[in-house]
This record gives C-alpha cells, structure tokens and sequence, in this order.
C-alpha cells in the first residue's frame, strides 16, 4: 500500500541500523557504552524534585492545565531572559511554554508554513529544525552550520534564487550536534538581514548553559530590534537535567508566539501542573545546580578528548553542548559514518551518533554526547583503542578501509 503524504516526506531512520546494532548486542550481553542519544544521566536538581512532590495531590492539580503554560512558568521564564541576558519579556504574549523545544519548533512549523514554503535550515542541524517543516508541507534549502561570512553568502543566493521567496531561517548556537556558537555580532548581522529580507528567524538556544569558556552564549533576542523578526526556543531537558518532563519555551515575536499559542491550544492541555509548578521552581531557584552541570560537562569532555586522543582518535574539544563533534579516524574514513558507528557498536562496544542522521554535510562525521561518567568514558577508550590497533588489519578483507600511510 502507498504512505500515507506526510510519511512520504519523511527519509528512512538513519539511526536504526545503529539501534539495530545496540540491540543485538546488549542481547547478546555486551555492556554497551552509548554514547550516541544526548540523553542526560544527571539528576534533576533536589528542589525542584521535592516541589513535585509536594504539588502532587493538590487539589485542582490533576486538572487540565493550560497549552501556553501555567502564568507563573511564564513569568518565571520572563525573569531568567531579564537576569541572564538582559531581555524584557511580556510573559503574556511573548512567552508559551512548549513540551520541550523540540514540540515548540514543530508546532510553530504547523502554525507559520504553507504549502511549499521555502525555509533555509543549516546543515547538519537537529532533525526537527528541517523535519518539522517538511512534516507542515514546507521546502528546504540547506545553509552551513557554522557561523561564518559564508553562512551569509549562503543566505543571499537563496534570497536570489529560491522561488518562492524563503520565509524564515533557523539557527542554532551552541549548535547540535556541531557544538559551534556564535557571538552577538553574528546575531546583528542576522538579524539585519532578516529585516532586510522579511524574514522570520527562530533561534533554538537548548544548550544555553551549557559552556566551558566563562563565555556565555548570548540570546539573539539581545540584538536591538530582533523581536520584530526573531523567536527563540529553551529547554530544562540540559540545564536542569530534565529531558523526560518535556518542559521547554518560546520568547519573542508577538505575532509567532500568537500563532505558536492557537496551534498548540487544539492540539494539548499544556503538561502536567505539579511539572509545571517544579519547573517553576528551577527556573527561580538557585544556580548552583546550573554550575554543577556544567562543570560535570566539562570534566567529561576533558576526559573524552584526552583519553580518546591517547587511543588514536583526536576529538576537538568543544566550547559549549554537551556533544562532540568529530571526523571519522583515517583509517575508516572510506565508510561512512552509519558503517563506522555500527562497526563501534560490534567491535567496541560503544555507541556514537552517525553524523549522516543530521543531514548529508554530517557525512564523514559522528556527534558524541558526554552522557557518561568519566570511568565509563575511559573505558570507552580502552575499548576504542583495541578497535583502533587491530580493527584496519581484521577488517580489510570485510569492509573497504582506506591503506594506512
């Protein structure tokens, strides 16, 4: 029978086969060290674990709640955007919360696109920044991921040459999975273009806390002007170590946080009140927990470039996300990265995301999340450089690896 339309638009898994791989080995026994889904392991801060508990119960809590969230979520998230960046916010029509920034993007696809609408989404970006609006009946024209002049140059032949007219460009910085960030001066330039152009610009900072330079990313609602283009996505999924409570936020353009406020109102209820109550408390609470994160992050990716770098694998450190960014090892660079992370798998057991999965410039490369402790990135380690010295030798004759110079 054929798909169904949407599910036409929407490519193969390409994780699966990496899946696929971590199943049949952990059947088999193996203690898989993953590394590949940015998932994290910490734990959510005890204060706001404990003002779950004690809304729980509550009369009036196991009500339906409300789609754009709760007003004091609002307004708590107006206070951090004051006293982390600088930026006022109405919490009445500049701020909806979202189940997690992944359900704010697409549902803002849903609520911005029509038919064949060009959007330039980078390359490799998260799968929702193109997916969503492929999923709402848009088109893609791919831009670089890296915050450089040719990220401009890229944006201006698809003003000139996409027809029609691109409506609106995505950015994200700290990047996933590329871990790229990008300045305020980016951002002016950004905006200014968008301006120029009548182009809506949606910014995804997730990974706003998490930095290891004492340099923290900027949010691009800082730049002068940029409400009258921009909304910006967050997330608790990183900051507070809160993935699975699906709590994450859009700020800015009055108009899109409109639209993105009637979508979402015939689509859900909001999540769960005591969650939403407990997010509050996170985000009014102390920053220690904040500071603790990311000093764990850190450690860890020290841990991961050194001893990785030891067993034969040179890892670029990043400055911010909790994600590696890296080119395959020579040896295997003839692979390609779904081959090379499903070789890992069996011969390592490790599991790393392959780069292809975030687009076909991700090719060549895998993202590894710092979602293990630094004893289990180390023996990671030791698996990989066992796989290192004898895998090129033992796999010649099965895959086709590139001649050790």
């Amino acid at each position: 029978m054929e798909e169904f339309y949407r599910i036409r638009r929407l490519p193969p898994y390409v994780f699966e086969q990496v899946n696929r791989a971590k199943a049949a080995a952990r059947n088999a026994g193996a203690d898989i060290i993953d590394l590949g889904m940015g998932n994290p392991d910490l734990p959510a801060p005890a204060h706001v674990i404990e003002k779950l508990q004690d809304t729980i119960g509550k009369p009036r809590t196991d009500r339906y709640s409300a789609s754009k969230g709760i007003p004091g979520l609002r307004r708590a998230q107006a206070g951090y955007y004051a006293r982390r960046f600088g930026v006022k916010l109405n919490p009445d029509t500049q701020v909806v919360t979202t189940l997690g920034s992944k359900e704010g993007f697409a549902n803002v696809a849903q609520a911005i696109t029509a038919p064949g609408d060009v959007v330039l989404v980078p390359n490799p970006s998260y799968p929702i920044h193109a997916f969503g609006f492929l999923m709402a009946g848009g088109v893609i024209r791919s831009v670089p991921s890296d915050p450089t002049p040719l990220f401009f140059e890229a944006l201006e032949r698809a003003v000139m040459h996409s027809i029609p007219k691109p409506i609106a460009v995505v950015v994200c910085y700290p990047a996933n999975p590329t871990a790229y960030t990008a300045d305020l001066d980016f951002y002016k330039d950004l905006i200014a273009f968008a301006k120029k152009h009548s182009l809506l610009v949606l910014s995804d900072l997730a990974y706003a806390e998490v930095y290891f330079d004492d340099n923290p990313p900027p949010s691009i609602l800082q730049v002068p002007g940029a409400f009258d283009v921009a909304v910006e996505f967050t997330s608790m999924s990183k900051t507070y170590s809160m993935p699975g409570w699906r709590i994450g936020f859009a700020v800015g353009n009055e108009r899109v946080i409109a639209a993105l406020g009637r979508v979402k109102s015939y689509l859900d209820y909001g999540a769960f009140t005591p969650v939403q109550v407990a997010a509050t408390a996170a985000r009014n609470g102390p920053d220690d927990c904040i500071r603790e994160m990311r000093e764990t992050y850190k450690r860890r990716r020290d841990v991961l470039v050194e001893s990785f770098g030891r067993a034969g694998w040179e890892i670029p450190a990043p400055r911010a996300s909790m994600f590696a960014w890296a080119l395959l090892p020579e040896p295997f660079r003839t692979l390609g990265s779904v081959e090379f992370s499903t070789l890992l798998v069996e011969k390592a057991d490790l599991a790393v995301a392959p780069g292809s999965g975030f687009g076909e410039h991700g090719e060549g490369f895998v993202r590894i999340a710092l979602v293990e402790n630094e004893q289990r990135i180390r023996q990671a380690a030791r698996n990989l450089r066992r796989f290192l010295e004898t895998g090129p030798e033992k796999l010649h004759n099965v895959v086709p690896l590139a001649k050790r110079r």
